[in-house]
C-alpha cells in the first residue's frame, strides 16, 4: 500500500523534474537555444524543412513544447524560429499550439505537486486571502487573459499562478491559447523577416513587443478585456 508520504512524493515528481531540468538547462542549454545558434544552423534547418516538411514541423513543435514545459531559455528564439522556418502562417499557429501545450504541462505538474492543496487552503482561509480568492474567481477569465496579454507579466508566472490558485484546466488552456496569440503573431512576423536580418549581420530585438506600434494595440486590447471587471466594480459601488 502506498503511504501518504510516498504518495505525496510521487505527486511532486513531475514538478521536481521540471525544477531540476530548468536549473540545469539555464546553464547548459543557453548557448544552444540562442539567436547565435539559430544563425549558425539556419541553412541546415532550412534544408531539413525543405526535404522533410512534416517531420520538421512536428520536431519544431515538440522542441518548443519542451522549452516551455521545462522553463528552458530560448522561448523567444523558438518563436522567431517558427516564423523564420514556416512563415507568419502556419508559423504563428505552430508557435501558439506548442506554447499552449508546454504551458499546460507545467500547469498540470504544479497543480499535481502543490496547487490542489494550496487552493483548498485558500478556500478555507478567512480575511483578505479569502476575499482575494473570491475576487479572482469572479474575474477569472479576464485576469487570465490579462496575464497573457500584458507583456510585463513573465510567461512562467502566468503558468504557475493559475495552478496555485485552483484555476480549472479548460479555462487555463482556453485563455492561454487565445491570450498569447497577439504576442506570438508579433514575434512570428519578426521571425519571418530574419532572412534580411541575417543578410546584414544583425540580430532581432527581444524587446520588440514594447515598441509603441505593438504595445499600444496590446494595451488597448487589455483595457477592453479589463472593462467588465471595472463595470462590475462600479456597479457594486453604485449599489
Amino acid at each position: 500500500m502506498t503511504t501518504p508520504d510516498r504518495g505525496g512524493l510521487v505527486r511532486r515528481l513531475p514538478l521536481l523534474a521540471i525544477l531540476a531540468i530548468a536549473a540545469v538547462g539555464a546553464f547548459a542549454l543557453r548557448e544552444h537555444l540562442s539567436f547565435e545558434a539559430l544563425a549558425e544552423n539556419r541553412e541546415r534547418l532550412i534544408a531539413l524543412r525543405d526535404a522533410h516538411y512534416l517531420a520538421a514541423a512536428l520536431g519544431f513543435i515538440a522542441a518548443y513544447v519542451l522549452i516551455v514545459a521545462f522553463s528552458l531559455p530560448g522561448a523567444t528564439v523558438a518563436t522567431l524560429t517558427g516564423g523564420f522556418l514556416f512563415g507568419v502562417f502556419p508559423g504563428a499557429l505552430f508557435n501558439v499550439i506548442a506554447a499552449t501545450a508546454g504551458a499546460t504541462a507545467i500547469f498540470l505538474a504544479v497543480r499535481l505537486g502543490a496547487g490542489d492543496r494550496l487552493a483548498a487552503r485558500l478556500d478555507a482561509s478567512e480575511g483578505r486571502v479569502r476575499r482575494f480568492r473570491e475576487a479572482l474567481r469572479e474575474n477569472e477569465l479576464q485576469v487570465l487573459l490579462l496575464m497573457r496579454l500584458v507583456p510585463a507579466v513573465p510567461f512562467f508566472v502566468a503558468n504557475l499562478l493559475p495552478a496555485l490558485v485552483g484555476v480549472r484546466l479548460g479555462r487555463f488552456v482556453l485563455t492561454t491559447f487565445f491570450g498569447i496569440m497577439p504576442g506570438a503573431a508579433i514575434y512570428t512576423w519578426a521571425g519571418a523577416g530574419l532572412g534580411e536580418v541575417f543578410a546584414r549581420g544583425g540580430r532581432p530585438d527581444p524587446g520588440l513587443i514594447f515598441e509603441p506600434r505593438f504595445l499600444v494595440p496590446l494595451l488597448a486590447l487589455s483595457a477592453l478585456v479589463a472593462l467588465p471587471m471595472l463595470l462590475r466594480a462600479l456597479g457594486r459601488k453604485g449599489g
